[in-house]
């Protein structure tokens, strides 16, 4: 039985002692992997930490947007650099991005960041996940600037429109859908028209102490939900669809097969 691929999530941000039964419930769910992604220094030395422990966890590394200070120097990116290359479970750059909110730092500093984080992709030959809110032409003008084509990755949580999916697509960069597939007809229009191809799944799991139930968190196992909707659109087995999506990230990962953890 096919394995689906939870393509980012930030369940490094979980207490620790909810780690395993998150995983357990995982499994349980038809996950065979997930891809933990770094916000920060801090962060992305957690997820790699997770890495070395559980088997179908694997890392991202990288600084978000939303979390830069400043311009990342060379200490920074020497850390960085460090981590991803010294960790053969570190997947990709992630999660690197812009992020174009009235209160988001400020735009050099996050061009500049994301520029660097690009570049150190490009180093270490591995794909980066991409984040974009409120930003879509400067980072496809970033991407380009960037050469980002020759490692391509992924476009994080898109909410974003027809052309603008094509547009990445076109880049050699996949689709990335989750929970917001349940519930945005845009979002289903652009999914039913985008080839499966070039469409991975995620959960972008994370605790949500705003809501009042805590089974209402989203976690990895959710996953399956995002499978089934996206089968109902394309009008395709869910088999088809899990099937065809693990293939797509594990390609963009340069992962295969026997990373996945079947139980």
């Amino acid at each position: 039985m096919q394995r689906l691929v939870d393509s980012h999530t930030h369940i490094d941000h979980f207490p620790t002692q909810e780690i395993d039964s998150i995983v357990s419930r995982a499994i349980e769910n038809r996950v065979g992997l997930i891809i933990s992604a770094g916000t920060t220094l801090e962060s992305s030395e957690h997820c790699v930490n997770l890495s070395r422990t559980i088997p179908m966890v694997f890392a991202g590394v990288g600084i978000h947007p939303m979390d830069l200070t400043e311009t990342i120097g060379n200490k920074t990116y020497k850390a960085l650099e460090t981590l991803a290359s010294e960790n053969p479970k570190v997947a990709c750059i992630s999660e690197i991005g812009l992020d174009f909110l009235p209160t988001s730092p400020a735009y050099d500093i996050q061009i500049q960041s994301f520029k660097r984080q690009i570049n150190l992709a490009r180093d270490l030959d591995k794909p980066i996940i991409v984040h974009s809110r409120e930003a879509h032409p400067e980072v496809l003008k970033t991407l380009v600037q960037e050469n980002a084509q020759s490692i391509g990755g992924v476009i994080h949580y898109y909410q974003g429109d027809l052309y603008t999916a094509h547009t990445y697509i076109n880049m050699g960069f996949s689709i990335s859908m989750a929970k917001p597939l349940l519930r945005i007809n845009e979002l289903q229009n652009v999914a039913k028209m985008i080839p499966l191809e070039s469409i991975v799944l995620e959960t972008d799991s994370a605790p949500q102490p705003w809501k009042k139930h805590r089974h209402r968190w989203t976690e990895p196992f959710h996953l399956i939900q995002v499978a089934e909707k996206l089968a109902e659109l394309k009008d395709m087995s869910v088999e088809t669809i899990i099937e065809k999506t693990t293939q797509n990230i594990l390609k963009i990962t340069r992962l295969d097969q026997t990373t996945l953890v079947r139980y």
